[in-house]
């Protein structure tokens, strides 16, 4: 990817966007996307050759938290568990970006996130 496409695609994914949240599976929702913004901004920026932002890091790491500390591991013991790991797996991914270690792999974590992403928004329509 050339450095001006990746940097325009970073601009992309950098504006915040406004949002309002009315009940669990929105909360969720909101937290995916944001984290997918994030994860995707770092992505943009690892492949431009630069380092993310820390503004970027820190909602990634906050929406990570917030998603693995919201899982019912007692209801949903084996995709809480699937999940659990998933985000774990992108936080391991996002921090190798950070610190600028070899034989990270955040393209595919990026892509995880996309697909639970999808997902979620699928199951809350089926919901409304």
């Amino acid at each position: 990817m050339h450095s001006s496409l990746a940097l325009a695609r970073y601009r992309k994914v950098a504006q915040p966007q406004p949002s309002e949240v009315e009940d669990p599976h929105s909360v969720i929702e909101v937290t995916l996307r944001e984290l997918l913004r994030s994860a995707q901004a770092l992505l943009a920026a690892e492949m431009a050759g630069t380092r993310g932002p820390d503004d970027h890091l820190n909602r990634a790491l906050t929406a990570i938290y917030i998603l693995q500390s919201s899982l019912d591991f007692e209801q949903g013991a084996d995709i809480a568990n699937d999940l659990f790991q998933l985000y774990e797996f992108t936080r391991l991914q996002i921090l190798r970006h950070w610190r600028r270690e070899a034989g990270g792999d955040l393209e595919t974590a990026v892509k995880a996130l996309e697909d639970i992403y999808g997902a979620w928004v699928a199951i809350g329509k089926t919901q409304r």
